[in-house]
């Protein structure tokens, strides 16, 4: 498999493509990696060096790409963070460029927008521009709970509303629909779920909340669960490969009392999780 992966870079630390880029690779996918950004670090850590490329330097990546004859042996594009919307125009662009060149690839949009923690930290206009444009060009979406809200523009809290919102997505296109990190009025105290749909199908994973540092989990799950689903093209196996992963990464980060993922050490966890988490169909 061969998947192009238009994210952020960081030297430190596993986030945007510094997470994906390794954890696909480790899979045995070739990854083509194409960085919006070169810093130092996340900007979590509240100081950072670096640069924001251009948007036209996708656009610039992906001609180079398509001279030499390879686009059509693509199967995908994922994309993660966007800073600007001229950079996302630049990417639906690019996906654009790689579907008329390899017609069976896909698109997978992680729409970053915000979280419950930060609220929405995405410049003005980034939410529009995942509503209407990133939205219908995407064939798989990974949101966090908090960004399927803003992607449907109202508050969801019970699991009815919640599928009743992932329904709204498909509707506008995408065939395969991710949400992370849903806290639902049916969702236990200590406890996390994830949820997957393809439309006819809806499946839950349950996990244990971990109180560790979680930085670059949704590049993570997001770029997992595109590898999976487009391998095996089943929306429950993807889900329960992808949320096992990233648990088992998450839980050996808590229990070395690292700040940043240790992907590198625990990176059995991507081929053989230590614990399997079983989907649930629900919303029968």
């Amino acid at each position: 498999m061969n998947l192009i992966s238009i994210q952020s870079h960081v030297a430190y630390g596993h986030v945007g493509n510094s997470a994906a880029v390794f954890a696909l690779q480790r899979l045995g996918c070739e990854v083509w990696p194409v960085h919006t950004v070169q810093f130092s670090n996340h900007t979590g850590y509240g100081t950072w060096k670096g640069e924001v490329f251009a948007a036209a330097r996708i656009g610039e990546v992906i001609d180079g790409i398509a001279d030499l004859g390879v686009l059509r042996a693509c199967d995908g594009v994922l994309s993660g963070y966007i800073g600007a919307v001229e950079t996302g125009e630049a990417i639906v662009a690019a996906v654009g460029k790689v579907k008329a060149a390899s017609p069976h690839a896909s698109y997978c949009c992680d729409p970053v927008i915000g979280n419950r923690a930060r609220g929405e930290f995405v410049r003005p206009g980034i939410a529009q521009f995942m509503r209407e444009r990133a939205l219908p060009a995407a064939a798989v979406v990974t949101p966090n709970h908090f960004e399927l809200d803003r992607l449907v523009e109202r508050e969801t809290r019970d699991l009815a509303a919640i599928i009743e919102a992932v329904d709204d997505i498909h509707a506008r296109g995408p065939r395969a629909v991710l949400v992370t990190s849903v806290r639902s009025d049916a969702t236990p105290a200590g406890s996390l779920d994830v949820i997957a749909s393809d439309g006819s199908n809806r499946y839950l994973v349950r996990t244990p909340l971990l109180a560790t540092p979680a930085n670059g989990a949704g590049d993570l799950i997001a770029a997992l669960f595109f590898f999976h689903y487009l391998r095996c093209g089943a929306v429950a196996d993807a889900l329960a490969a992808a949320t096992s992963s990233v648990f088992g990464l998450l839980r050996r980060t808590r229990d070395a009392g690292a700040s940043e993922t240790i992907l590198i050490a625990a990176q059995d966890e991507l081929m053989a999780p230590s614990e399997t988490f079983a989907p649930v169909r629900i919303g029968l």
